[in-house]
Order: structure tokens, then C-alpha cells, then sequence
């Protein structure tokens, strides 16, 4: 499963509802993945692969190597 190192953002759940022509909403359970990358991090001056979400590469929680 994907899953941040940095920040556990793991799988979410939602619903989606659907409304048909009689209006009766139809809902379904949805299951959505965070977006993780596979990247080269500096953690305490030596480089390590880390499994990070988008947000944090974005935000600089994390410095690439």
C-alpha cells in the first residue's frame, strides 16, 4: 500500500453518489491512494530512498538529493 514516510498519508475512503432519473442515489464506496514517489532524500547529511507524497516534495519537508 502507499503510504507517506514524512507525513502517514495513507489510503482514504469516500462515497460516490449517483443520482438516477427517479432520484434515488445510488452510493458506492470509493478507495483513493495518496500520491507517493520513490525519491532520494538527504536525511542527516547522508542520502536514503524515501516513499513521499507530492505535498511534501512541493511544500520542502523534504530536500532531494
Amino acid at each position: 500500500m502507499a503510504k507517506c514516510e514524512v507525513c502517514q498519508k495513507d489510503t482514504f475512503f469516500g462515497r460516490k453518489i449517483r443520482i438516477t432519473r427517479s432520484q434515488i442515489s445510488r452510493r458506492a464506496l470509493t478507495q483513493q491512494q495518496p500520491n507517493v514517489h520513490s525519491v532520494k532524500v538527504v536525511v542527516e547529511g547522508t542520502p536514503k530512498t524515501m516513499k513521499v507524497c507530492t505535498r511534501c516534495l512541493r511544500s520542502g519537508l523534504v530536500t532531494r538529493a
